[in-house]
């Protein structure tokens, strides 16, 4: 997807939903009527105001929806229906939150939210509480509460996210930090980078990858017999995820991608998208011993020229710019260097 021009508009995220429908739920629940909208506080004092979007009531409970609008942000999650439905609780329990449909839980160790906990992040949570505390002081009601979230269509969505292979089943995630969703947001994907790899720790996996993309990362998993919760989403963000490895490493990384990119990261770059970063062909002519290659047109077009020489070259200063960008983190690094259908042109192996 390419990003529109002019001022982007901001979205909010699924916790800032779910907190808005928790205060619709609770002023219903507690003796009041529904109305239009919602006004909550987000974690830095911004006050967004939300459109009720479904309400339902009976004995005893009450629940409320938000549609969720990312603004100009590709979010898989723009347009879903966030529900809570509130509760009371046992005397003294404080607030719970259980995962409805379309909500996933956590199963593995590495998350913020232990294994057997709906995947309802810290933020979120810590929102919805205050809500429930603020609204049982002002209607004298005891604030324990359980709150469910739900999201119709949910599971759907999450087999587009990155949580089946975070090991969050079942749906999506309730997340934010801030509230607000910011339009492709370079530190969203980066955040998802850390996350992954936090959970192959957690695992004690020994051996992980990074790759640019959906073709390179299945050639390497196939190549090393890799399991899912191995594969980082790099993207372009070599960066990003090398920098995480550098404090929190794992014994074996391997770095995969097409011949373009990987020629990027070979040249220093730590963000590998083609409008911030760009290949020197001066620079791979030099590599390949071939001055040809310095009018090419594209990397696939030099290695067109060059052959084999210059997808080694490519592989081995790959290999040795990640290893720099480590610091001095003792992990063994390899890079894998493919064409457009997955072919390994090169190898680098540490």
């Amino acid at each position: 997807m390419r990003k529109p021009t002019g001022e982007l508009r901001r979205g909010w995220t699924t916790g800032a939903c779910a907190t808005a429908a928790v205060q619709a739920a609770l002023t219903r629940l507690w003796g009041g009527a529904f109305t239009d909208t919602v006004t909550i506080t987000l974690p830095k004092g911004e006050t967004p105001t939300f459109p009720l979007a479904h309400t339902a009531a009976g004995a005893g409970w009450a629940e409320a929806g938000i549609t969720k609008d990312a603004g100009d942000d590709p979010d898989v999650t723009h347009g879903a229906l966030i529900i809570a439905r509130v509760d009371p609780g046992p005397p003294g329990t404080g607030v719970t939150f259980r995962a409805g449909a379309g909500v996933g839980t956590v199963t593995k160790p590495g998350l913020p939210i232990p294994p057997g906990d709906p995947a309802i992040n810290p933020v979120p949570r810590a929102m919805m509480t205050a809500e429930v505390t603020a609204a049982a002081a002002r209607h004298g009601q005891p604030p324990d509460i359980t709150i469910t979230v739900r999201v119709p269509g949910g599971e759907e969505l999450a087999a587009r996210t990155w949580n089946p292979r975070l090991g969050i089943i079942g749906g999506i995630s309730i997340l934010g930090t801030t509230g607000v969703v910011r339009p492709f947001s370079c530190a969203a994907w980066i955040a998802s980078i850390h996350r992954g790899i936090d959970v192959a720790r957690a695992a004690g996996l020994t051996h992980v990858a990074g790759c640019t993309g959906a073709t390179s990362e299945a050639t390497v998993q196939r190549l090393h017999r890799l399991p899912d919760h191995a594969m980082l989403d790099m993207g372009d963000f070599a960066g990003g995820m090398l920098k995480y490895l550098r404090t929190h490493p794992v014994p074996r990384l391997t770095i995969g991608g097409g011949i373009a990119k990987m020629a990027k990261l070979a040249q220093g770059a730590a963000d590998l998208h083609s409008a911030r970063s760009q290949a020197d062909f001066a620079l791979l002519a030099d590599w390949a011993g071939d001055p040809r290659v310095a009018g090419a047109n594209t990397v696939l077009d030099a290695h067109a020229l060059a052959g084999a020489p210059l997808a080694q070259a490519i592989a081995t200063r790959a290999r040795d710019q990640a290893v720099a960008m480590l610091g001095g983190t003792a992990i063994a690094v390899d890079t894998v260097v493919t064409d457009r259908d997955g072919t390994i042109l090169a190898q680098a192996r540490g």
